[in-house]
């Protein structure tokens, strides 16, 4: 049990912190210069192994709208970029530190710029959330979980590995995937106040995401239950309550 009593109290150092804008209490293993040095780091593996594109109108359009946002993060300390890949793939991310990219293939999606702003604030919203690094603090926790669950219960070393795997499977359908989901909606919430802060019309997330649940409908589904994403119709209708929420005046 030695084991299970230093674990528990090397858990109490962790810190915590609040997200922006939703105001939840996070768990965090990992700090903020930890993350920052990931997101360089990743950032450059990035550009290495993509295409990037060589249309610099849409490079500039890029950057104008994501400056435009990032101005409105209350991140000034972040090293922001904006890098567009020539890729067909509907997708875009945010690397710790503000480091975004923009597919060419989630552009073919997006109508108009209230729409690209639609994207960019999602996803800077999972930056500033600091996501990545909650969602990579939760596994570490589950991880030692297994372990300290493994001596607590005293299993046999024989079955150790056979139960990893198992309390693995639980701890990813309980714990880690309704967390990727509940990420997902926060960056939902987070993103659409930044546009609006930032002088975009909030309501064009709700056609991005249903010409996004359009193209999902053509290829094949995940169970909601067991998706890193909330289903279509759920995260169209707790949009519009965001925008609800929204004050009327700046």
């Amino acid at each position: 049990m030695k084991f299970t009593r230093i674990v528990l109290i090397g858990l109490l150092f962790v810190g915590c912190t609040t997200t922006p804008v939703t105001n939840r209490t996070q768990f965090m293993m990992i700090s903020p210069d930890q993350e920052m040095a990931l997101g360089v780091s990743e950032a450059q593996k990035v550009i290495k192994a993509s295409k990037i594109s060589t249309d610099k109108g849409l490079q500039e359009r890029i950057k104008r709208i994501g400056q435009r946002i990032a101005a409105v993060s209350g991140r000034s300390d972040f090293a922001w970029e904006f890098t567009v890949i020539d890729d067909a793939t509907p997708n875009a991310f945010c690397l710790p530190g503000g480091k975004v990219f923009f597919y060419t293939g989630i552009l073919k999606i997006t109508e108009n710029e209230d729409q690209i702003a639609t994207v960019m604030g999602h996803e800077i919203a999972h930056a500033l959330a600091r996501h990545g690094a909650e969602r990579m603090s939760m596994q570490t926790v589950s991880n030692l979980g297994a372990q300290v669950l493994a001596v607590a219960l005293n299993v046999p070393p024989e079955y150790q590995n056979l139960y990893a795997q198992a309390y693995g499977v639980t701890s990813q359908v309980g714990l880690i995937l309704p967390y990727s989901r509940k990420f997902e909606h926060e960056a939902d919430q987070i993103g659409v106040y930044l546009m609006w802060r930032a002088g975009y019309n909030a309501s064009q997330a709700l056609k991005f995401w249903e010409n996004m649940g359009r193209l999902s409908k053509d290829s094949k589904k995940t169970l909601p239950f067991l998706s890193t994403h909330p289903a279509d119709d759920e995260r169209i209708r707790e949009i519009r309550n965001y925008i609800a929420q929204l004050p009327s005046q700046r």
